[in-house]
C-alpha cells in the first residue's frame, strides 16, 4: 500500500467524512440518538482534516540500499540519526524540510525554497553517513557551495559536506565523518 494515503491529514478528513455522513443519514431516519453527536463531532473533524492537508508536507522518500549499516550506525553522530527521523515523517504548516536549517544557512528563497526529495542511509569507507537530495529551486548552486564547508558542522561535529549536482536542478550533498589525512609513524627502531 502507498504510505502517502495514511497521512495523519486523510484519517482525520475521512473520520469526519465517516461520522458527518452517518450523522447525515440518522437525521434523515429518524434517528436522533445517533444523528446529534455524530453531525456535532463530523463535521468539525472533516473540517480540520480538510484544514491538515491544506498545510501537509509529505516526509522525504528513504532510499533502502543493501549496505549493512548496524555497526557503522553505532560510531555515528545521533544529530545524523535525529535528521533521519525528522524529514522522514509527515510536517504541517511548513514549505519545505529543514526550512529553519536552510533559512539559517542562507540557503532559503521564500518563493521557491529547496525540497528535499530523498534521503539514503550509507555507509562509506566503514562510516556512516546519508545523502540527502534536493531539488534546488531557487537556490543556486553556487550558495551551495559557498556554504559548503558550514554544512557538514551545521547538522553534527565532525562532519563534512560533499556536494553533487548532477543536473541543473538537483543537488545531492552527502554528510560523513571528516577524513583524516594522518598517516601512521613508523619508527625505525
Amino acid at each position: 500500500m502507498n504510505n502517502l494515503l495514511f497521512s495523519p491529514g486523510n484519517l482525520v478528513t475521512v473520520a469526519g467524512a465517516v461520522l458527518t455522513v452517518i450523522g447525515a443519514i440518522s437525521y434523515m431516519t429518524g434517528a436522533a440518538n445517533l444523528s446529534v453527536p455524530t453531525l456535532f463531532y463530523g463535521f468539525p473533524i472533516f473540517l480540520a482534516g480538510l484544514a491538515l492537508k491544506t498545510s501537509e508536507l509529505p516526509p522525504a522518500k528513504k532510499i533502502n540500499n543493501d549496505q549493512d549499516l548496524t555497526n557503522a550506525k553505532k560510531k555515528s553522530p545521533k544529530e545524523l540519526e535525529k535528521l533521519l527521523k525528522d524529514v522522514t515523517r509527515w510536517r504541517y504548516g511548513q514549505k519545505a524540510h529543514l526550512e529553519s536549517s536552510l533559512e539559517v544557512l542562507k540557503l532559503w528563497n521564500d518563493e521557491k525554497p529547496p525540497q528535499l526529495i530523498e534521503i539514503e542511509e550509507m555507509v562509506k569507507e566503514e562510516e556512516y553517513g546519508i545523502r540527502l537530495r534536493f531539488a534546488m529551486e531557487g537556490v543556486t548552486f553556487d550558495r551551495w557551495k559557498e556554504k559548503q564547508e558550514r554544512l557538514g558542522r551545521f547538522f553534527a561535529k565532525g562532519l563534512e559536506a560533499e556536494l553533487i549536482s548532477k543536473s541543473s536542478n538537483e543537488l545531492d550533498i552527502f554528510l560523513f565523518p571528516k577524513r583524516t589525512n594522518k598517516e601512521p609513524k613508523i619508527s625505525n627502531t
